[in-house]
């Protein structure tokens, strides 16, 4: 999510797509394939030799192969990938739900210092927890972890479930997630098909079904289990790479880099435009709210969000519906019983998924404040980053930074 800014950037709906960090994968060495099948690197095919367009489930074949063996030598250097703990592997998975690799990783390694293991995640207390997810958005995700984690701990002794069917039993995990723990940290025979792979095998196959359809993605999986290799991990990871640096969403994939080139139907019909195939953009709810930062001496009125829809449970400062002009803000405050002198104003936006929120805070500087946050304890509170830009503005205010 972006905070509130001039040029608001909308939220991506996958993780990272042009992450360029790789490094080739220790220990494996590219094989030469047995007699009679294709090069590893999949460049040459039956269509290429001039045999007639190949069906879906011939280009689907070829895969494995070509795909892996350009995994070992181009994958990216990220740090879930220096483990096989399934709960690291959980905790980066739930983390790049539509999130940028690069935003991740940080949080990754900050999240997991905090708190390294399931049974930690379980015991955390819960303003704790809401603070380390601080910036990711999308909080119902930290939450589902932690109910998940604490059937782990209740459930299954604090051991990881090994299968695709169990993990599947766990709060907030779906198929993807299911398959991605099940075969990248247990090696099990599962696939893990989210937007990415379905762009992938969209191209691959010329498939003109609507992806964000349930039952595509349960045939994609369907597909991919028919020829998943032993090596079930890095072949979901690879097609994961595969559509995060290559076979890119917004624009021109890289065909020219990509070991699926040769036997792609994409690629043979120049069909990028119109793959994958997706439904038509629904605008977003356009909202709009009235902060008030009002601050004594000593701190900062706080109020904490409900427990239940956007944001939940987040701290904030007061708000109001509407945009309130100078007079309403005054009018707002003596009603609330508060005096106090209005200082400055300054507007902003926000961008959530489905919501546009227009805002304009009031800076309000207080006699006397009855349960205001203390200034040393703030940085304590889970603070939502749409209001990111206000908190910023008002700390240079009480620093003498900002001429009113």
């Amino acid at each position: 999510m972006s905070g509130p800014s001039s040029r608001p950037k909308s939220e991506a709906p996958i993780a990272d797509a042009r992450d360029p960090v790789r490094k080739a994968k220790p220990g494996r060495a590219a094989q030469s394939p047995p007699a009679g099948e294709s090069p590893p690197d999949g460049r040459s095919s039956p269509a290429a030799e001039g045999a007639g367009p190949l069906s879906p489930s011939e280009r689907l074949r070829q895969m494995p192969q070509a795909l892996l063996a350009w995994y070992d030598r181009a994958a990216r250097d990220l740090p879930w990938r220096k483990t096989r703990d399934p709960y690291r592997v959980w905790v980066s998975e739930i983390m790049l739900q539509q999130t940028r690799v690069d935003t991740v990783i940080p949080y990754y390694e900050h999240f997991l210092a905090a708190l390294p293991t399931v049974r930690d995640l379980a015991g955390c207390e819960e303003q704790k927890l809401l603070k380390l997810w601080e910036g990711l958005g999308y909080y119902s995700r930290v939450r589902n972890m932690q109910a998940a984690a604490r059937q782990i701990v209740r459930s299954f002794g604090g051991e990881f479930p090994r299968d695709w069917e169990t993990l599947r039993t766990l709060k907030g995990v779906g198929d993807y997630t299911a398959g991605a723990v099940c075969s990248i940290a247990f090696d099990g025979r599962a696939a893990a098909v989210d937007g990415n792979v379905c762009r992938v095998l969209a191209r691959l196959t010329g498939d003109r079904s609507d992806i964000t359809l349930p039952r595509t993605r349960a045939d994609f999986r369907a597909r991919i289990l028919e020829v998943l290799p032993p090596r079930s991990g890095d072949f979901n990871q690879a097609i994961m790479d595969l559509g995060a640096t290559v076979c890119l969403p917004n624009g021109r994939p890289l065909c020219q880099d990509c070991p699926l080139e040769k036997f792609c139907a994409c690629r043979e019909g120049d069909l990028w435009r119109e793959l994958p195939v997706l439904p038509p953009k629904k605008g977003r709810r356009k909202e709009q709210k009235t902060l008030f930062f009002l601050f004594d001496g000593e701190g900062l009125l706080l109020e904490k969000r409900p427990d239940s829809g956007l944001l939940a449970g987040l701290s904030q400062p007061p708000m109001a519906e509407g945009l309130l002009g100078p007079a309403e803000a005054e009018r707002w405050l003596t009603d609330s019983g508060i005096s106090g002198e209005l200082l400055t104003s300054m507007e902003g936006r926000h961008i959530f998924t489905h919501i546009e929120w227009e805002m304009r805070a009031y800076f309000f500087r207080c006699r006397e404040l009855s349960g205001a946050v203390p200034f040393g304890e703030l940085g304590r509170h889970p603070l939502p980053s749409a209001f990111s830009a206000f908190f910023r503005f008002f700390r240079q205010l009480r620093n003498g930074e900002v001429l009113i």
